[in-house]
């Protein structure tokens, strides 16, 4: 299938709203770390085979480089903070923000993964 601006639009909606990509409605988890493995509303089935959402993992990992380390040289260039304070600012951040975008990468990448797959 082709990307286009509404294909992309629901995928990055759907995704950041941690929902069903086929129906936009049933939710994808049912507590914060555990997922349905089917959708409650349409009963979609999330992972298609072991590893499945390894993908996944790739997503969270690009988008916490992604913002680590142009932040890192951003707080280096505009911010006159001592280099270890900045180094520990953003290793920080590389530990925190992998948990915290868990949920979406996981979203994201299967609302990806159904636009291109059907």
């Amino acid at each position: 299938m082709k990307l286009t601006f509404g294909n992309l639009s629901k995928i990055l909606r759907c995704g950041f709203q941690l929902k069903c990509p086929r129906c936009s409605e049933g939710a994808l988890f049912q507590t914060a770390f555990t997922m349905f493995t089917h959708c409650p509303t349409c009963n979609l089935k999330f992972e298609r085979e072991s590893g499945y959402f390894i993908g996944a993992m790739y997503l969270n990992y690009g988008a916490t480089v992604l913002t680590a380390f142009p932040g890192y040289f951003l707080f280096e260039t505009f911010l006159a903070i001592p280099f270890l304070v900045n180094l520990g600012v953003w290793t920080l951040f590389s530990g925190v923000f992998p948990v915290l975008f868990y949920r979406y990468s996981k979203s994201l990448w299967l609302n990806f993964d159904y636009i291109f797959s059907t």
